[in-house]
C-alpha cells in the first residue's frame, strides 16, 4: 500500500489496520507546512482516491502538534514574488476541491496546535476528532489577510454564522472541547485516547458498506460544492492581501513577538 506514497516526501505514511492509510504531518517546528508540503498536499488526495487498497484515511500529526500551519518563509516568498503567490493560491484551491473529490472517508485526529493548511485538512475531514486541549485557530486576519483557504465556506456550515464570524474576525483560539461544543469538530477525546478513537472509527468505515459510505459522503459534500463561489471569493481576497502592506506588518510582528501595528485606513 505504501509504495505509491513515497513521492510525497514532506509527509509520512503508515498502514496499521486493514484498508486504512495514516497520513502523518511530520516536520520541524510543530509540523509546519513548508513550500514542499504545501505543493504536495493537494496532489495527495487524487492518489488516495484512486488507490483500491485504501478504504479509509486517518490524518494526524507527529509529536506535540497536528500542524502549526505555514511557515513564514513561504509567506514572505508570496509577498515578494507574484509568481509564487499565484502558485500557492492554485495549491490552496486544489487542496479544497481535491479533498471534496476524494471518495474515501477521512478522519482527522487533532492534538496540539492546528493552524493553516493543516487546519484545512483537519476540519474538512469527514469526521474530525480533537483532543480536549487541542488549540484550533484560523489566524488569517491577525496576519493581515482575509480568511481564505477553507474557512469562509466551511466554518458557517459547521458551527453557524455567528460563531464563525466571531472566530474568524478575531482569530480567537478555541480548544478542542469548545470546538466540539460549537459544532466545529465531530467529537473530542482525551489526548491519550485520541488515536485509538480515530482507529476504531476508521476500522468501522474500512469494513463497512463501501458504496453506501462513499455515496453518503458524496451527497453531503454537495453542501461544500454549493459553497464553491464563497470559497473562490475568499481565496481571491486572501491572495489579493498578500500584495498589500498589512501582511508585511503581520509577519514582522510575529517574527518580533509583538502586537501588530496595522493601518486603520481601509482600502476596501
Amino acid at each position: 500500500m505504501l509504495e505509491k506514497y513515497k513521492q510525497f516526501t514532506a509527509l509520512t505514511f503508515e498502514n496499521n489496520q486493514p484498508g486504512v492509510l495514516d497520513v502523518v504531518f511530520d516536520a520541524p517546528n510543530l509540523n509546519a507546512v513548508d513550500a514542499t508540503a504545501h505543493a504536495q498536499l493537494p496532489k495527495l488526495w487524487p492518489v488516495i482516491d484512486a488507490d483500491p487498497e485504501v478504504r479509509a484515511v486517518i490524518v494526524r500529526g507527529r509529536g506535540k502538534a497536528f500542524s502549526a500551519g505555514g511557515n513564514f518563509d513561504l509567506v514572505e516568498e508570496q509577498i515578494a514574488d507574484y509568481d509564487v503567490r499565484m502558485r500557492v493560491m492554485r495549491e490552496a484551491r486544489d487542496l479544497y476541491y481535491n479533498i471534496l473529490a476524494c471518495n474515501k472517508p477521512i478522519i482527522s485526529a487533532i492534538h496540539g496546535p492546528a493552524v493553516g493548511a493543516g487546519l484545512v485538512v483537519a476540519l474538512m475531514a469527514d469526521i474530525s476528532i480533537a483532543a480536549r486541549d487541542a488549540k484550533i485557530v484560523d489566524g488569517h486576519t491577525r496576519l493581515g489577510v482575509a480568511a481564505g483557504d477553507h474557512a469562509a465556506a466551511v466554518w458557517p456550515l459547521l458551527c453557524g454564522m455567528a460563531k464563525a464570524k466571531y472566530l474568524l474576525l478575531t482569530c480567537r483560539r478555541i480548544s478542542g472541547e469548545d470546538a466540539e461544543r460549537a459544532g466545529l469538530v465531530s467529537l473530542t477525546a482525551d489526548e491519550a485516547d485520541l488515536l485509538d478513537t480515530a482507529r476504531e472509527i476508521a476500522g468501522e468505515l474500512s469494513s463497512g458498506a463501501q458504496d453506501a459510505i462513499r455515496w453518503t459522503k458524496y451527497s453531503l459534500n454537495e453542501w461544500y460544492r454549493q459553497a464553491g463561489p464563497i470559497f473562490d471569493a475568499s481565496l481571491g481576497l486572501e491572495f489579493l492581501g498578500f500584495g498589500g502592506p498589512d501582511v508585511v506588518e503581520g509577519v514582522a510582528s510575529y517574527r518580533e513577538r509583538r502586537a501588530p501595528n496595522f493601518s486603520t485606513d481601509s482600502r476596501a
